[in-house]
């Protein structure tokens, strides 16, 4: 297949990219910046120059492409609505890579939700991501146009990444100030629980998803959980730290920014991929993101690529 894919050189799209071309597909990669656009070369991905705000170039793509995978940005209305219009009653696949964040509660660290979310449960989504979550309603609803699209949702993703990027967001960045502050730090008690799933994991659910997904179907991507107090103090041992030091939610969110302390580090995101399993018969391979992080999860912080 001739693929059209934003974020080639990103974590997941990066991760997926190296998959596909080990699959025999062609990629095409959009990027904005030409150093970028050379190492995709490089790894044999055809960069294509622009941005997710060139919706004339996006749709082009996407009516030229035997299909779209979208992994640049899970809030970028425009591009969505360009990928679609470039589609329209062609029956080619349209994945679009959300994010579990998207039922994440105001939890602050403070607390363990009971509430887990699967694909038939009707989600609880905070002011601060109906957004998001209405983006994701545009891509399912494209169905009704002829394109056969998907949302897939990953939770916490971890992992080296395959492609040129290879730190996901969680986990990474409290390693990173880990070893800036010489102690983990976490928002809270660290009571909030996160499902997780590792990048080769959200990888094949993609190749299945591109494969075999009906028109309109949505995906969460999980393969167990775990709470931040329980990821920080697994940090810590990795990296030789003294335990992990709670952070007030208000001062993390001065230090880190709202998003980021509140709902990428602060929230509960409980969630089960009950359909990908069922529908596709995704079966991942890896279940305890407690394990990588003792075992695997790298010491020092990536090195810059050399030109």
């Amino acid at each position: 297949m001739n693929l059209f894919i934003t974020g080639a050189g990103g974590y997941i799209g990066g991760s997926l990219s190296t998959a596909l071309l080990a699959a025999g597909h062609h990629v095409r990669g959009l990027t904005r910046d030409a150093e970028t656009a050379r190492r995709l070369a490089a790894s044999g991905i055809e960069p294509v120059m622009g941005s997710m705000d060139d919706a004339v170039l996006l749709a082009r793509e996407a009516a030229g492409a035997d299909g779209v995978i979208n992994t640049a940005s899970a809030d970028h209305p425009a591009a969505v609505q360009a990928f679609i219009a470039g589609l329209a009653g062609s029956g080619k696949p349209l994945l679009h890579t959300s994010g579990s964040s998207v039922i994440g509660d105001d939890a602050r660290g403070a607390r363990l939700s009971a509430q887990v979310f699967d694909e038939d449960t009707p989600l609880a989504v905070h002011p601060m991501k109906q957004a998001r979550r209405d983006i994701d309603l545009m891509v399912l609803g494209a169905a009704e146009r002829g394109v056969r699209s998907a949302v897939i949702c990953p939770s916490n993703i971890y992992g080296v990444g395959r492609g040129l990027k290879r730190d996901s967001v969680q986990i990474p960045f409290l390693a990173t100030n880990a070893r800036q502050q010489g102690v983990v730090q976490i928002v809270g008690a660290g009571l909030n629980v996160w499902s997780n799933v590792h990048i080769d994991d959200v990888v094949d659910l993609y190749l299945l998803a591109l494969e075999k997904s009906p028109a309109g179907a949505f995906y969460f991507a999980e393969n167990g959980e775990a709470s931040f107090g329980d990821i920080g103090a697994a940090i810590a041992r990795r990296l030789g730290l003294p335990g992990i030091e709670s952070l007030p939610a208000e001062l993390a969110a001065q230090r880190w920014g709202e998003a980021r302390a509140w709902f990428s580090l602060g929230s509960n995101s409980r969630v089960r991929s009950a359909r990908a399993r069922r529908e596709l018969g995704w079966v991942p391979r890896h279940a305890s993101v407690i394990d990588w992080i003792e075992r695997e999860m790298p010491l020092a912080e990536p090195t810059s690529p050399s030109s």
